[in-house]
């Protein structure tokens, strides 16, 4: 697979690929690059209508410039653990915040999210949240209240009686649960039309169909969550030696 930055012709293939309507893992396919490297690209310049391969091209070339002339960083910052390249994370941050993005938070909000999940203790306080991501603390507030809102985290205090946002096992099975009940409750919505809007009618028909498909999705969502949730509380296998993978891919 090859690496460093996307070539002039690559971005090109990418905005024919979204042009032709090709899903970023069938661009990143025929690239033969990661996907998330696709997704990022196109989230980074104007995002799957509005990507232009020229404009994007410059417009790295641009931020390498930039980043050329950036000071140094503090020789004094402790080294990630665990022998991390800190490039690589912060690129993967980068690219798990997109992907949050893209599927409907608000860039802030998906920030602090990616940065909650890839600490290694699963939880952080606001200052060390406003120290990681260099914003003010009225942001992270508004980021917190909005996760906290969405069952996406949920708040404990340490030993230092400081306020403290977690990540952990359960929080992504309640997350799943509320949505599972969120999409519970429109089929009841619909369902409630059906008798206003007349049972029989195309618009009660309408109703009736999308109550029926939603029941069934938020049901086999609810029993995949109680049937998964053990995984969350579970070792992955080791990795081996051998190159093949030890489950189906089913990305």
């Amino acid at each position: 697979m090859p690496g460093g930055r996307l070539t002039q012709q690559e971005r090109q293939q990418i905005a024919l690929g979204l042009a032709d309507g090709l899903a970023y893992a069938e661009i990143a396919r025929r690239l033969d690059r990661p996907t998330s490297t696709v997704t990022r690209e196109v989230m980074r310049n104007g995002g799957p209508t509005g990507y232009r391969a020229d404009l994007a091209h410059r417009a790295t070339q641009h931020r390498a410039h930039r980043r050329r002339q950036t000071a140094p960083r503090d020789p004094n910052t402790p080294p990630q653990p665990h022998g991390r390249d800190a490039e690589a994370v912060r690129a993967y941050e980068e690219t798990f915040t997109t992907l949050l993005m893209h599927q409907g938070l608000p860039r802030m909000t998906a920030r602090v999210q990616a940065c909650l999940y890839t600490t290694d203790a699963g939880s952080l306080t606001a200052a060390e949240l406003v120290q990681r991501l260099q914003v003010s603390p009225a942001t992270i507030s508004k980021a917190i209240a909005f996760l906290d809102s969405q069952g996406l985290i949920r708040r404990e205090r340490d030993e230092r009686r400081r306020e403290r946002y977690v990540v952990d096992d359960d929080v992504m099975y309640q997350s799943t649960m509320a949505s599972a009940r969120g999409t519970a409750l429109l089929a009841a919505t619909a369902r409630e039309g059906v008798g206003i809007l007349g049972a029989g009618t195309p618009a009660g028909t309408r109703l009736e169909n999308i109550a029926r498909f939603v029941d069934f999705v938020s049901e086999s969502i609810a029993r995949a969550a109680e049937q998964a949730r053990d995984v969350l509380h579970s070792q992955p296998p080791a990795a081996s030696d051998d190159s093949a993978p030890s489950r189906p891919d089913h990305g």
